[in-house]
């Protein structure tokens, strides 16, 4: 009896410790620490029938006996780059959506006093992870990192990874059934070993206040409840060293006096070295200082207002037809941004990986980022909402310390109803537990032309619970002028700053046409819807920023023009080539004259 006791106490244990493993905390700035890569060539199994769990192909056994076989194997077969997304390896799989496991071996050197935490930067969309025939967690969200502790797991030498993958669409998923972007399967970002110390420094939030220009705030949290443990904080360029001490909680704070920082700015994106130290641990990053709030109809950033020349992309370099994942493929993507003369860009329409995150920080790019609540999310249902609320937060954990981000996007598109409120509330809850020092916005397609008044408005009363007001209009393109443009006055979100987050056209590169047709698809008729929105901004008096839909041609299965589009949504002001469409220069000339 008291063995059955024991044994059941230990399996009790054993769940509990798997749950904790699939939902720990992120650790902060895991680029920053001592790891080892597990990227490369990872074997594969596509498991078109989901069959892979139910004949345990995780144990990865191999025959022993005469009498033995199993009909899978994951020597001599399939072979998937990792990071990157499986539609793009193969043509077999460019419209697959369903399971592949993924394998490999590796060897640690385990030291005594280390800790070793699996992190995936991510997995679209589903995933379970097994190590050495054992589950020991499982993720959802395509867009988002997470981390399993691994210390007690892992061998010296001869371990066995395997992920199951599936990015099957689902009426419970953010994204779910249908959404304007290729669904990309697989390990799409980096996958590291991570060591630290027994204890080490968890989380820091380190930040220049909302308002004022002379104090820095910082919060740091050790990765056990441990009191009164030192905690330093160095800024050297600074000349700041202080000594900080955790509570009960292992949580030490500070208001830090500075004097004479440089803050960062589009125009100059400054970072300083910061170094946090513990008794056992010690990491460094760069870190900028910027001030960013709202008042009125006017977004201050350093005390002065500004104009967001934006741009949105997808994580895609269009020319591979796959998703971008490393250094290289962000360069590309910021640089042409960069030379379309934007400040700013909206990660669309989910959080992108953390290359281009810290990139477009160093090359002086405010950032809008926020997670796929898009059309047809099912806002009554709880599950679903608790999967956005992880999700967000496990974006915001990631970016917090990223000066760079301005704006935490909690929709875009979404059609007003008390579910998709109490939804959207949830969000803007998860934000500001975390983080209350950013900006919230969203993104709403409900502006119409009132034709007594022969003015364009929007009636949301949720636009009051956020910072911004983001607008998505395609005049000229799925909604023909009902004025001229430059009688194209408007009055929406008065009294609040208003984004124009999304307008444009398509066109396919090369193809001339009647400038005034719009069934041309040509660059002609793009340019000139253009035109005519630019002339329709001047007539928008609390207009703070733009940003066209897109900068690049992308992969879309709603899109099935068979010359026109082919599976690619045209409006990029760059082609799938890299090839700049007319509209680009007309854009360009637009932001250049704004000062």
């Amino acid at each position: 009896m008291k063995l059955k006791t024991i044994t059941i106490v230990s399996a009790i244990l054993l769940c509990l410790n798997l749950t904790n493993i699939s939902a720990q905390q992120l650790m902060t700035n895991v680029y920053g620490r001592s790891y080892q890569s597990l990227n490369g060539k990872w074997d594969a199994i596509i498991d078109l029938y989901d069959q892979g769990r139910k004949n345990k192909i995780y144990l990865n056994k191999k025959p022993e006996g005469k009498t033995d076989f199993y009909e899978y194997s994951f020597d001599h077969g399939l072979r998937l780059n990792v990071p990157s997304d499986w539609n793009s390896q193969m043509l077999e799989l460019k419209y697959y959506e369903g399971t592949v496991w993924y394998a490999r071996r590796f060897n640690v050197n385990k030291e005594a006093d280390k800790r070793l935490f699996l992190y995936f930067g991510a997995v679209s969309y589903r995933c379970r992870i097994y190590l050495n025939g054992e589950e020991i967690g499982k993720h959802e969200g395509g867009f988002t990192p997470f981390q399993i502790e691994v210390t007690d797991l892992v061998k010296n030498a001869g371990n066995f990874l395997a992920i199951e993958v599936n990015n099957t669409r689902t009426v419970d998923a953010i994204p779910a059934m249908a959404f304007d972007w290729w669904n990309y399967g697989g390990i799409t970002r980096d996958v590291m070993l991570v060591s630290t110390p027994k204890i080490f420094i968890e989380d820091y939030f380190i930040q220049l206040d909302k308002y004022k220009a002379d104090k820095v705030n910082a919060n740091i949290r050790l990765s056990e409840k441990t009191a009164n443990a030192n905690i330093e904080i160095e800024i050297p360029e600074l000349k700041i060293k202080q000594s900080l001490k955790t509570d009960n909680e292992g949580i030490a704070q500070a208001t830090i006096n500075v004097k004479k920082i440089e803050r960062w700015s589009p125009e100059s994106p400054k970072l300083y070295k910061v170094i946090i130290s513990s008794a056992t641990d010690k990491i460094e990053e760069m870190i900028g200082f910027r001030n960013i709030w709202v008042e009125g109809e006017n977004i201050y950033l350093n005390d002065k207002p500004i104009f967001l020349k934006s741009i949105s992309f997808h994580e895609e370099i269009p020319q591979r037809k796959g998703r971008a994942f490393s250094e290289p493929d962000a360069a590309m993507l910021l640089s042409e941004a960069k030379a379309l003369g934007c400040n700013m860009i909206r990660l669309a329409h989910y959080p992108q990986n953390e290359y281009i995150v810290r990139m477009a920080e160093k090359m002086g790019f405010l950032l809008w980022e926020e997670i796929p609540i898009w059309q047809g999310i099912d806002f009554e249902n709880e599950n679903t909402k608790q999967k956005a609320g992880n999700m967000i937060k496990e974006m915001i954990m990631r970016d917090k310390n990223r000066c760079a981000l301005a704006f935490w996007g909690v929709a875009n598109e979404t059609q007003p109803s008390e579910p998709r409120n109490e939804f959207l509330k949830y969000l803007i809850k998860c934000c500001k537990e975390i983080d209350s020092t950013r900006l919230i916005t969203a993104a709403f397609d409900l502006v119409r032309f009132n034709r007594e008044r022969q003015v364009f408005v929007m009636n949301d009363p949720f636009i009051k619970e956020i910072d911004v007001v983001a607008v998505n209009k395609y005049m000229g393109w799925y909604h023909q002028w009902p004025v001229t443009p430059d009688k194209a006055t408007w009055d929406v979100a008065k009294g609040q700053p208003l984004i124009i987050s999304e307008f444009g056209g398509e066109a396919l590169y090369g193809q001339s046409g009647e400038a005034y047709v719009v069934s041309s698809w040509s660059e002609d008729y793009q340019a000139t819807l253009f035109r005519d929105n630019l002339e329709m901004f001047r007539h928008i008096p609390n207009l703070k920023g733009t940003s066209p839909w897109i900068l690049f041609d992308f992969r879309s299965p709603f899109r099935f023009h068979p010359t026109n589009q082919e599976c690619w949504n045209r409006k990029g002001l760059i082609s799938d080539q890299g090839y700049r469409k007319k509209a680009w220069y007309i854009m360009k000339e637009y932001y250049d004259n704004i000062k």
